[in-house]
């Protein structure tokens, strides 16, 4: 059962292209947006389509593949773990942020 716990699974398109950093010893690090959308008819019987934006990380092997297939407006499906991790600001506020930490990757579409 701990297999299951925190483990996330998207299917969306992405925002932007990504971000690629090249890190110390030749390590990559991919960050980029993604959208997932959902829909639901209200009381009146109108559907409403919903869009939720979220931030994804990649390191390694997995980032190099984004890197070279994966741009703004492509369709993926992702899967990886929930992290929630604070910093604090130029004026001493803490600051926090939730990242999917993506270790599956699948491209999707053409």
């Amino acid at each position: 059962m701990n297999a299951l716990r925190n483990r996330v699974q998207l299917i969306g398109r992405l925002g932007q292209d990504p971000e690629i950093v090249n890190l110390d010893g030749g390590k990559k690090l991919a960050k980029f947006s993604m959208a997932t959308n959902d829909s639901y008819k209200n009381a009146e019987g109108e559907r409403v389509e919903n869009t939720l934006w979220h931030n994804v990380v990649a390191w390694g092997k997995t980032a190099e593949i984004i890197e070279n297939y994966v741009v703004k407006g492509k369709e993926i499906a992702i899967e990886g773990k929930l992290v929630t991790r604070s910093w604090d600001d130029k004026e001493g506020n803490k600051r926090y942020t939730t990242e999917v930490v993506c270790n599956e990757l699948l491209l999707l579409g053409k």
